[in-house]
């Protein structure tokens, strides 16, 4: 059976454990090989900058990411370097087409252009990520993370709680009949990604404060994708248009 590749492209650390913790766990345990990409290390994520400079929190929170993918079994790691919060003013395009080239995936994950949050980092890497696939490898699957109705109608206390959708006017959701994958994470996974967000301490310790362990177990414990499309090429749009004039 030959190995798949999995490639993971997100903003900042725990971006990956919240979205596809379980989907790398499975890939691990197959044998197959799965890499993360970090545009940023969250250096400025923290009501407390002055107890946490961003140097000293940027060593913390790549700490805590490698720790974090250990326990999944990830040992594939690289971080682009970009400012936290300044995603936007870049374009890492050509750096993620450059790995993208060398690790050749079978499938890769990042942010759709929602950027789930809505968070101007997550939007940034959504497109560069997404660019880069189009010109580098059109063949691997793309997959956006999303929710779905019953997540919102499930969860919509909670997130209005810490304010998930502060950020984001127009909350992703997609129906699961849309979905490329809906996995609702069976025990021995869920408690692999629940070790793996705890990894995450300086991130989630609060939130699992807040709302108790039992709680934070199942609000992600489902993790959705949709399939992003490819973009239409310009013959494409020629015979929609000669098409639409006959």
């Amino acid at each position: 059976m030959s190995r798949r590749t999995l490639l993971g492209v997100w903003a900042h650390p725990d971006d990956e454990a919240y979205t596809s913790a379980g989907l790398m766990a499975e890939f691990r345990r197959r044998g197959d090989r799965v890499v993360v990409v970090t545009a940023t290390l969250g250096e400025h994520g923290t009501s407390d900058p002055t107890t946490w400079p961003p140097d000293e929190l940027a060593a913390l929170r790549h700490t805590e990411l490698r720790t974090s993918l250990a326990i999944l079994g990830v040992d594939e790691l690289h971080v682009l370097g970009y400012e936290d919060g300044g995603c936007e003013l870049f374009d890492g395009t050509d750096a993620i087409a450059g790995l993208i080239a060398d690790v050749e995936p079978d499938l890769i994950v990042t942010f759709g252009p929602d950027g789930m949050t809505g968070h101007p980092d997550h939007r940034a890497v959504s497109r560069w990520t997404t660019d880069a696939w189009v010109a580098t490898r059109p063949t691997a699957n793309l997959w956006y993370p999303t929710v779905t109705p019953e997540f919102h109608r499930m969860w919509g206390p909670v997130n209005d709680q810490i304010g998930l959708w502060a950020d984001q006017p127009d909350p992703p959701c997609a129906a699961t009949t849309d979905l490329a994958s809906n996995n609702r994470l069976p025990r021995d996974l869920l408690d692999l990604k629940v070790a793996a967000l705890t990894a995450h301490a300086s991130q989630t310790r609060p939130l699992i404060d807040l709302l108790g362990l039992a709680t934070y177990r199942e609000w992600w414990r489902t993790e959705s994708f949709r399939s992003a499309d490819l973009p239409a090429s310009p013959a494409d749009h020629t015979l929609t248009d000669r098409a639409a004039a006959a």
